[in-house]
């Protein structure tokens, strides 16, 4: 007897989408071994050449010109793609999609974002294909691109994009609030005396600086104003891929220092988010829901136009983070975390309201449900 098959499709364009799928793809294992899975960013996967050409645009687009990145969000909110952009993905998808589909013969798809989403679905309304159709949004909003008919489940972050769904004719049937999957490393917490351990870093109050999955970071005043706490404060940088952020913050004598350290690209994020006090942070949504798994409060900084400005209102409205836009901001929580014992218990309160909100292995389970 064969064992059960998901195939998970994301793409490239931010680093959330196919991070959500592999943290799903994992959690799916850890929690049955008779289930397979596999994970596929469509575009780079059918043309390795073109793939990351697309995505290497839109990243520039992102940081050179984020309103109209944000124009183009707003100007299509509540439709689904239209039959011209059908029709192009239907060109460039259809056909090697449907081979990869007869090929693996997935017992589900799980799609992460829009795109594979809309191919998936175009293949199952023309060929009328029977496989059950997945689709994690993955962020804290519900765009209209992410609507199909075609969709058997929808897994969504809070009850208001349930709300939103159902809004756009999306039966509540099809619906359940599961919160946005990570990886099975953030379930747990790890002890914190290891951990400073394993980085060479002091027990002190310490704040977490992410540049979100590109690396974009571009607020350099706020950045250099928080180093004139370095002597209070330890501070952990990651730049993620932004290889020439990080080697400019290491030649800037400001961030030369003993309780300052400078990371790129990581895998421990995990590990780092346990001995952090504070996340600063790009509201994207995959490291919002990190954060959020650990029970972190968050700073956020410079969200992109659309969907990040949506995460950003979700998490400051319901008290799991604040706008940073000045200095006295970053004065008032670095000031905050030093007084331990009133911090800790802030941080159990938070912990509270998250257990209230989120448990990270539900997503993974209503998965599990649908493979019964």
């Amino acid at each position: 007897m064969r064992k059960k098959r998901v195939l998970l499709l994301s793409e490239g364009f931010g680093s959330g989408h196919t991070q959500a799928a592999y943290a799903l793809a994992v959690g799916i294992r850890l929690s049955s071994s008779d289930i397979q899975t596999r994970v596929i960013e469509l575009g780079n996967f059918l043309n390795p050449v073109v793939g990351p050409l697309i995505v290497s645009a839109y990243r520039k687009t992102v940081s050179k010109q984020p309103k109209l990145v944000g124009l183009m969000y707003r100007s299509n909110y509540n439709k689904s793609l239209n039959r011209f952009t059908q029709l192009a993905l239907h060109r460039v998808f259809y056909t090697h999609t449907s081979q990869v589909i007869e090929q693996l013969k997935p017992d589900l798809i799980i799609c992460t974002h829009p795109v594979p989403n809309a191919v998936v679905s175009r293949i199952k309304r023309l060929s009328q294909d029977d496989v059950q159709l997945c689709t994690v949004i993955t962020d804290y909003d519900a765009h209209g691109s992410w609507i199909s008919q075609e969709v058997n489940h929808y897994l969504v972050s809070t009850p208001l994009v349930k709300h939103k769904l159902m809004e756009r004719g999306v039966e509540e049937s099809r619906i359940e609030v599961t919160g946005i999957p990570v990886h099975p490393s953030f379930w747990q917490t790890n002890e914190r005396s290891e951990v400073l351990s394993h980085f060479g870093m002091k027990d002190m109050p310490t704040v977490l600086v992410m540049g979100g999955g590109w690396g974009l970071m571009d607020e350099e005043e706020l950045f250099h104003y928080m180093t004139e706490w370095r002597n209070k404060v330890q501070i952990i940088i990651c730049a993620g891929s932004n290889e020439k952020m990080k080697e400019k913050l290491l030649q800037d004598e400001r961030f030369v220092h003993p309780n300052i350290h400078v990371l790129g690209f990581t895998r421990e994020v995990n590990m780092l988010m346990d001995v952090a006090d504070l996340l600063v942070t790009k509201p994207g949504g995959m490291t919002c829901t990190e954060g959020l798994s650990k029970g972190l409060p968050m700073l956020f900084y410079k969200p992109i136009p659309g969907q990040e400005e949506e995460n950003c209102e979700y998490f400051v409205q319901n008290g799991f983070g604040e706008m940073l836009h000045q200095s006295e901001t970053i004065d008032r929580w670095f000031n905050r975390i030093q007084d331990r014992a009133s911090f800790a218990e802030f941080r159990e309160d938070l912990l509270k309201k998250r257990n209230e909100q989120y448990d990270p292995r539900q997503c993974t389970d209503a998965v599990l449900r649908y493979m019964q």
